[in-house]
């Protein structure tokens, strides 16, 4: 099928089912193009929650479904294909959790949203990039915490807050994959352009000392400050995918990628078709079992109040 004759396709069975797309920032341009709503984690979760759609399909990754399907148990959540995964998610069992916990009793857990849904419900606040400075902030002073699954994130946000934080050696393939020599690549070939690092990055620190006025930006940081900035050249230091709804909503601008080459291959698995075929026959639907849920929704719910 043509593409425009999917987009159309896939517009009409939305209606029917009375379903909304939600899509991460990482997605394909095409798979972005037919959603309701382009965010980041924290974003598409709240979404989630206050949409009137019975079914939702979730164009992202396997936890960030297993996120909505905890959120919103009366609703039907929809994964196009269910090998969209997270190298960083799989990187952390609950086993680590409890082991640290048998070790600090009195510890508070904070677990990234790019976690499985198993590991959540061993948390006492999930966070996503965009919030974890504000809410381990407020975390009390005098109990250990223990930030999983990604240690560069982590580090940031131990050097933002001040805070001691044990870091589980969890990282993103791709954004560990961006690294200092290819910085200094982009500084010297776009010296007047802004840097925009996401928090993942292995490079995170070289960049601020490399570049002490990099911004340290979630993805959806980043689309609110190429907006509202006076600068017309970024250098953009996170997936590819992002650069297409920057260069949609901050038009006339200019967006150069750190690592062209800094693809997600999990992401990319949701196709166009994929979508299609996901609402035509309502497939994959990912559930989570209640008395995993159930835990797992408190955390959760904390991260969606915060920033």
């Amino acid at each position: 099928m043509e593409p425009e004759k999917l987009k159309e396709e896939v517009r009409r069975l939305k209606a029917e089912r009375q379903a909304v797309i939600l899509a991460h920032s990482y997605q394909l341009p095409e798979v972005q193009e037919v959603a309701d709503f382009v965010g980041d984690s924290l974003g598409l979760a709240r979404e989630a929650q206050r949409t009137p759609a019975k079914v939702i399909v979730f164009a992202g990754v396997h936890f960030m479904a297993e996120t909505a399907a905890i959120l919103n148990p009366e609703k039907t959540v929809l994964l196009p294909d269910l090998e969209a995964g997270c190298s960083l998610a799989d990187s952390i069992r609950p086993e680590d959790i409890l082991a640290w916990k048998e070790d600090h009793p009195e510890g508070i857990v904070v677990a990234y949203v790019n976690t499985r849904a198993e590991v959540k419900a061993l948390a006492d606040v999930c966070v996503t990039s965009a919030n974890a400075v504000e809410v381990v902030a407020r975390l009390p002073k005098d109990r250990p915490i223990f930030f999983v699954p990604d240690m560069f994130l982590g580090a940031h946000v131990a050097r933002v807050t001040g805070r001691s934080l044990d870091l589980f050696p969890g990282e993103c393939h791709v954004h560990a994959g961006i690294r200092e020599e290819h910085l200094k690549a982009l500084l010297e070939a776009h010296p007047g352009a802004e840097f925009m690092i996401h928090p993942e990055c292995g490079c995170g620190s070289s960049c601020l000392f490399l570049k002490p006025d990099a911004k340290m930006l979630s993805t959806e940081g980043m689309v609110r400050y190429a907006k509202k900035a006076e600068a017309k050249e970024f250098v953009v230091a996170t997936e590819v995918g992002i650069l297409h709804r920057l260069a949609k909503e901050a038009p006339g601008k200019a967006f150069i990628p750190v690592k062209p080459d800094a693809v997600c291959e999990y992401m990319k698995k949701i196709t166009l078709e994929k979508v299609y075929r996901s609402l035509k026959e309502m497939r994959h639907v990912v559930r989570v079992p209640e008395e995993v849920a159930e835990k797992a929704r408190k955390a959760l719910s904390a991260m969606v109040a915060v920033g």
